[in-house]
């Protein structure tokens, strides 16, 4: 896959709607839009990145199909590929974006691929990286300087702070089974299915 597309950041949407079911360019590109109005989604743009991640292996066409008066779609699936690349591209984007961006956005909205009991850890890990983020705002020398010159320093230690609460409230529902997890399907080779 061409560096250019596997870091754009419709990569990850794609590959969750896929493991939800298969798809044509069309559909997903209207389900982007509908879940994720903030992310610039064209259907060219979808296309694209699905040609690259059928190339790649991470996902495969299905032979085109005409529904109605339509003109033949292409629907594609992930492969065994895809979802594996799928799940370490979750856990990169849980574990180690900054905190409240969209690419954080994006990873926990799929992070029920994750076993339940990894997830928590991994989102643990990362209230406690925030939590040192946090230390070393606190650090910054802001008494000598006019507040209102350092707004962005008070601003960000609350987002910051707000992010650690509620990853640790997260964390707790998540342990305590409040929240529900998806079952895991083991296949006749043993292997967990998304």
């Amino acid at each position: 896959m061409p560096l250019n597309a596997s870091r754009n950041s419709l990569v990850l949407p794609i590959l969750g709607l896929l493991v939800e079911q298969p798809a044509h360019g069309y559909d997903l590109t209207t389900r982007l839009r509908e879940r994720y109005g903030h992310l610039p989604v064209t259907r060219s743009t979808v296309t694209t990145l699905l040609k690259a991640l059928d190339k790649a292996g991470l996902v495969s066409a299905r032979p085109p199909e005409r529904v109605d008066n339509r003109p033949p779609r292409t629907a594609y699936q992930l492969t065994a590929a895809g979802l594996a690349d799928f799940r370490r591209k979750v856990e990169a984007g849980v574990r180690d974006t900054p905190a409240a961006s969209v690419d954080f956005v994006m990873a926990v909205a799929y992070v029920g691929v994750l076993p339940s009991e990894h997830a928590s850890s991994i989102l643990s890990g990362r209230a406690d990286r925030l939590d040192q983020e946090l230390a070393a705002l606190s650090q910054l020398p802001d008494g000598d300087v006019l507040e209102v010159h350092m707004l962005e320093v008070a601003y960000w230690r609350t987002i910051v702070a707000a992010e650690v609460t509620w990853l640790r409230t997260l964390v707790r529902r998540m342990r305590t089974h409040e929240i529900a997890w998806p079952v895991r399907q083991i296949d006749q080779h043993g292997r967990a299915d998304a």
